[in-house]
């Protein structure tokens, strides 16, 4: 099973501080034993939303372009890595580990193949298919 382990943001990282060589020392150490236990496949820190954008849809194909920054820190992302492991109970204990002194941080499973039994045709699975071959072969 895949998850998406999202690092809530705060006001520090809405502020952009940047964290101190101590916890980023930390945090390096921790994605260490992440990619020798063969757990992380990807992860990064994200820019405060100031640095971003919202499009919204309306229902109609129309959108909205909504620039950062936005209201609510406790509802925006600061970070993200993108874990493979067994269970959602394997995830939790992983997460515990990690070196955070204060915050919070979702686990979100990632649907896989079997999400969409009995509505994905062979041919939308064959795209699905080509197009993750063409991303890991574009990531080696």
């Amino acid at each position: 099973m895949r998850f998406m382990v999202i690092v809530k943001a705060n006001e520090e990282t809405e502020d952009s501080v940047m964290p101190t060589t101590e916890e980023l020392a930390e945090m390096g150490n921790y994605n260490e034993q992440l990619v020798k236990a063969g757990v992380m496949l990807a992860g990064d820190g994200l820019y405060p939303s100031a640095k971003g954008a919202r499009v919204a849809f309306d229902g109609s194909g129309a959108t909205k372009v909504i620039d950062g920054p936005f209201a609510e820190a406790k509802e925006l992302i600061a970070g993200f890595w993108i874990w493979e492991l067994p269970s959602l109970q394997d995830a939790v204990e992983w997460l515990k580990k990690a070196p955070f002194r204060a915050g919070e941080v979702e686990i979100r499973q990632i649907h896989g193949p079997e999400a969409f039994e009995g509505i994905m045709t062979p041919e939308i699975q064959a795209q699905e298919d080509r197009l993750r071959e063409e991303i890991t072969s574009r990531n080696q």
